[in-house]
């Protein structure tokens, strides 16, 4: 079979966005070419990055790509794309560019893209994410060993965001804790969590791709039992209280549902939120104290912020 790989040119701000709409358009999976990963420091410290090749990489910006098979519908779905990544400014999302161009890959040359982007990568101090296929031996008896396969998730979760998220989540789940995760994508976050020693995690996503790739990921980390994976739109009719809510998402949505949050933690509970750009950290932190919630830390890497809040 031959495929069309799909290449947008933006921001990193609209990274997520974006490739949730090719998820929606039908890729399995998306590669992010971010000029920021030739020079990351963090690469000495927590893993290397393989493969990686200067010339593949703009020089400002980031290249989203993703994989379309080509078939008669492929026009329909690429105009579709376009005219859904455009609407993002409906948003205030910067798309920067927002050039868009097709290339033609054979079967071949696709599965091979795939696995020289993503290799093991030791993300924190406990985690390690690994993609099935590679074997990976720990190096040290307390090392967390995360599988994903990149084919059917939303990124390999190794993007800043979720690497903030999951150090929060470090430091913060408590043995036996009841998690919620808001968008859960590829259920990394709720995977991290049970690893982590929480007893149960309610995994929301409002994408039905998202639901099923959740449940399978946690089958291959064999922790199916304690992770509920359901169809939801934020915390709409969650009517329970968690310990800890833990949420990778735009920051323009994490702003829809701030006081249902605080609505369905447990006096003390914690609200981790990630996916914040840098323009938009005072925004979300207002939203937060306004829906009653206490700040207790800002964290940033690269352009992304994390909030961890406390309901008082």
């Amino acid at each position: 079979m031959k495929w069309s790989e799909i290449c947008i040119h933006t921001t990193n701000e609209a990274i997520e966005p974006i490739s949730n709409i090719l998820h929606e358009a039908g890729a399995s999976g998306v590669v992010i070419e971010d000029p920021s990963d030739l020079i990351q420091e963090r690469e000495s410290v927590f893993g290397e990055i393989y493969e990686l090749n200067p010339e593949d990489y703009p020089e400002e910006g980031v290249y989203v790509k993703a994989y379309l098979a080509m078939n008669s519908f492929l026009g329909e779905t690429v105009d579709e794309i376009k005219q859904a990544v455009n609407n993002l400014l409906l948003y205030d999302i910067d798309l920067g560019s927002n050039q868009i161009t097709l290339s033609e890959v054979n079967e071949e040359e696709w599965a091979t893209a795939w696995k020289k982007y993503y290799k093991p990568v030791k993300i924190s101090e406990k985690f390690t994410i690994t993609p099935t296929w590679e074997d990976y031996t720990p190096v040290s008896s307390d090392e967390i060993i995360l599988e994903l396969d990149p084919g059917m998730a939303f990124g390999t979760g190794t993007h800043p965001t979720t690497v903030l998220s999951i150090q929060a989540l470090e430091r913060f789940v408590s043995k036996g804790d009841m998690v919620i995760d808001v968008g859960s994508g590829s259920g990394v976050l709720s995977i991290a969590s049970i690893l982590l020693g929480a007893e149960q995690v309610f995994a929301y996503d409002l994408d039905d791709v998202a639901v099923k790739t959740t449940t399978i990921n946690a089958k291959i980390n064999k922790v199916d039992s304690k992770i509920q994976s359901k169809q939801n739109n934020l915390l709409n009719n969650v009517d329970f209280e968690a310990d800890l809510i833990v949420s990778n998402i735009l920051a323009e949505i994490i702003l829809r549902f701030e006081k249902d949050a605080f609505r369905c933690l447990k006096p003390g509970g914690l609200f981790i939120t990630s996916g914040i750009i840098k323009a938009k950290k005072d925004q979300v932190k207002d939203g937060l104290i306004s829906a009653g919630f206490e700040i207790l830390e800002v964290n940033q890497m690269e352009d992304w912020i994390s909030i961890i809040a406390r309901k008082k």
